[in-house]
């Protein structure tokens, strides 16, 4: 994927949703994978001709694994490179989940931390929205793994408001397909950082990302046809998920 590609997707997403106003102060949360790469790429880009004026700071949380802020270094080079400020977050998370609780399915309380440390982060920057870097397969894995494990049907917004918080979460990747964010790492060669916990490749997402790709091998389009029914019944005409 060139980087004028990816440019089009995340506008579209932007505009048909209405993600960015005049004004906003986005965080962008780094993970060191290839996804919240591409959307810094994305981000980055788009301030320089989006008509709509606004300021990214970026951040990563440091979950705690032995070894993983020293791999960091080539994403604060990148974020360097393209003018936005960049925060590592020393967090615990590791510790607590691993050693003090010893979860045995670990993935929900940490995804639980992490947003907490993200929403401070964001608070203490006087950001009102927090850009996630979910892309179109993460959008229809979620609604596969609600239906299968909470049967309900429901996945992740284009825009979520947190009450609490008074922050907005926007996902504009959302219609980026997950093969064409793996072409765009390959051709730009992204800092990507491995994933230091042991859970990875093992998840409950993990298993469902490879049931749909065996339902899309077998049955050709069928990610398509599920994401446009995503976007025909999940969402209002803001982006919200109805009720």
């Amino acid at each position: 994927m060139e980087l004028q590609r990816l440019y089009s997707y995340t506008r579209k997403a932007i505009d048909d949703y209405n993600m960015i106003s005049d004004g906003d102060h986005i965080a962008l949360g780094i993970s060191g994978g290839k996804d919240s790469l591409t959307l810094l790429y994305a981000l980055s880009g788009l301030r320089r001709f989006y008509p709509h004026r606004f300021t990214i700071s970026a951040f990563t949380v440091d979950l705690g694994f032995e070894g993983f802020r020293e791999g960091l270094s080539g994403i604060s080079e990148l974020c360097e490179r393209f003018s936005v400020p960049y925060t590592i977050i020393s967090t615990p998370i590791a510790e607590i989940i691993f050693s003090e609780r010893k979860e045995k399915n670990p993935c929900s309380l940490c995804a639980t931390l992490r947003k907490g440390a993200m929403n401070d982060f964001a608070l203490q920057q006087n950001c009102n929205k927090v850009a996630f870097a979910h892309h179109k397969d993460d959008m229809i894995d979620t609604l596969l793994m609600s239906l299968i494990y909470e049967g309900r049907i429901h996945t992740f917004a284009p825009n979520t408001y947190l009450d609490r918080t008074e922050l907005t979460v926007i996902r504009p990747l959302m219609y980026v397909p997950e093969v064409d964010i793996i072409g765009f790492q390959h051709k730009y060669e992204l800092p990507v950082v491995k994933n230091p916990c042991p859970m990875d490749g093992f998840s409950k997402r993990e298993y469902v990302n490879n049931l749909t790709k065996q339902l899309e091998r077998e049955n050709p389009g069928v990610k398509q046809r599920i994401f446009h029914a995503i976007c025909q019944s999940c969402f209002d005409e803001k982006g919200f998920n109805e009720k």
